[in-house]
């Protein structure tokens, strides 16, 4: 039987030389793989209270919008600078090949509302742990981030575990 991670292709030296480039478009593409995915990012928030689900720029509004829809709730894109057209709140943060900036519009989460931050790979966490700051400054309660996959070798899971954040994962690759 498959599981999630046979469905991801992995890319030698993309983007960077030494890079082993995680795939999931692959993932997407199959309808069994896909449903497997965002079945298994579902099954631990059974029974939890969750307001709105809250996707990573680019591939977080995949599984997010599907997790959403799942959940009868809304969902929230945060993205990079400059994408949302609305005043927003911005929040810079370093990511494995320089810095960034995400934002999120100033509106999308109300003070005591339960999200779910989802994206699709979890790597040094930076871009995860700037989502989480610009929700917290909403008042926003985290109840769990969902990754497809983890590299544990670059320290994101405990970046975002040492916040007090609960990390799930469908499946890990070793090394970049």
């Amino acid at each position: 039987m498959k599981t999630v991670a046979d469905y991801i292709r992995t890319i030698p030296d993309f983007p960077h030389e030494g890079i082993m480039f995680r795939d999931v478009t692959t993932l997407f593409a199959d309808a069994r793989g896909f449903r497997m995915a965002i079945d298994q990012m579902l099954h631990p928030y059974a029974g939890t209270r969750i307001d709105k689900v809250v996707g990573l720029e680019a591939r977080g509004f995949i599984m997010g919008g599907a997790i959403a829809h799942q959940l009868s709730v809304g969902f929230v894109p945060i993205r990079k600078k400059g994408k949302l057209p609305s005043k927003t709140l911005s929040q810079d943060y370093t990511l494995e090949y320089g810095t960034a900036t995400m934002e999120i519009h100033d509106d999308a989460v109300q003070p005591g509302e339960r999200v779910l931050v989802v994206d699709d790979l979890l790597a040094t966490g930076g871009t995860a742990e700037a989502g989480i700051k610009l929700l917290e400054r909403l008042g926003a309660q985290i109840v769990s981030t969902s990754f497809i996959i983890d590299l544990p070798a670059l320290g994101g899971r405990k970046k975002l575990e040492a916040m007090g954040i609960d990390v799930q994962i469908l499946c890990e690759f070793d090394g970049l």
